[in-house]
């Protein structure tokens, strides 16, 4: 399964959570929620741009969006917690990524991603960016 449908089935899974009445957003949560979207919007911006940013900048990029979803995730807990978690889950492959040509032999397992998983990888932490906003805002 690709990043985009984990994090797609991922967000469907808590607003239904939220929906249902099963995750009562706190306050608390609700402004972790906001301070996790604000550092994904930071970190993966702006679309159209992307394509035409290095490979690196990007797999950087990438790899603060999980930064700042691990950092959150060590300071709460209950369903918000449980989201992250999976959110960081779902987000793992990128830290197999490498941006920098090696001998696969010495590049500890890593591969170099196509354009279309950059790509992939940047929907789905924006994705998951505006669920957080809509959390943040119930």
């Amino acid at each position: 399964m690709d990043i985009r449908t984990s994090i797609a089935q991922l967000t469907e899974e808590a607003e239904r959570e939220i929906h249902d009445g099963g995750w009562e957003v706190a306050e608390g949560e609700r402004l972790l929620a906001r301070k996790v979207a604000d550092g994904l919007t930071e970190a993966v911006d702006v679309p159209t741009d992307r394509q035409d940013l290095s490979e690196t900048v990007r797999l950087e990029d990438l790899r603060e969006a999980i930064a700042v979803v691990a950092i959150t995730l060590a300071r709460t807990h209950g369903h918000l917690a449980w989201f992250l978690g999976n959110a960081g889950t779902a987000l793992s492959p990128v830290l197999h990524w490498r941006s920098l040509p090696a001998d696969p032999e010495h590049a500890f397992g890593t591969i170099v991603p196509t354009p279309s998983q950059f790509t992939d990888a940047e929907v789905a932490v924006r994705q998951l960016r505006d669920t957080l906003i809509r959390i943040a805002g119930t």
